[in-house]
């Protein structure tokens, strides 16, 4: 199981002043299978300029991959090594849709080269946490190491972790245009 990230959210009294409304880890984690990755939902936004008001939870909803329309998402993932995940999301991508968004999404021509290859109308900002991962373009490679940060605008792109360890990656994700 992962280091789930504490989320401390903050907030506003009935008397408009700053107060800490959370304080725990995240209650929003989600994998599918055993093996496949696992997502650590943090806050969503709905719409931009984003709404700072009321106490409610932004982001307890089921898992979606791609962000609000207008809206933007900030989750955590863990990539297990590719030898235990490929297997994994092979068995998600062939099963039906499950309204999660994630099997729509991938794209239905999938890479001879990895499984996990999809798209989204997002800009994603990646930044890896711990581990080291291989980002993967229909055309090219590149090795990401902690400390890293990939922009991702828009591109068909696969996670390739091929080493014996998880890796975190941290990923902003902002409505964009469809290329």
């Amino acid at each position: 199981m992962p280091k789930v990230p504490r989320r401390v959210v903050t907030g506003h009294n009935a008397e408009g002043k700053s107060v800490f409304v959370s304080d725990t880890p995240t209650p929003h984690v989600f994998q599918r299978s055993t093996g496949s990755v696992i997502v650590m939902e943090l806050w969503e936004t709905n719409s931009t300029p984003a709404a700072n008001r009321g106490n409610d939870d932004a982001i307890a909803r089921g898992f979606r991959l791609q962000p609000p329309k207008n809206g933007s998402v900030f989750r955590v993932i863990e990539y297990p090594p590719d030898k235990q995940r490929v297997a994994a999301l092979a068995a998600e991508l062939a099963g039906p849709d499950d309204g999660s968004g994630r099997v729509a999404a991938a794209d239905k021509s999938r890479s001879a080269r990895h499984p996990g290859f999809h798209k989204t109308s997002s800009v994603d900002y990646a930044i890896v946490l711990s581990g080291e991962i291989y980002a993967l373009m229909d055309e090219g490679e590149v090795l990401l190491k902690a400390g890293d940060v990939l922009i991702q605008r828009g591109t068909n792109h696969a996670w390739s972790n091929r080493t014996d360890e998880p890796c975190t990656v941290a990923f902003v994700l902002i409505d964009a245009e469809p290329v």
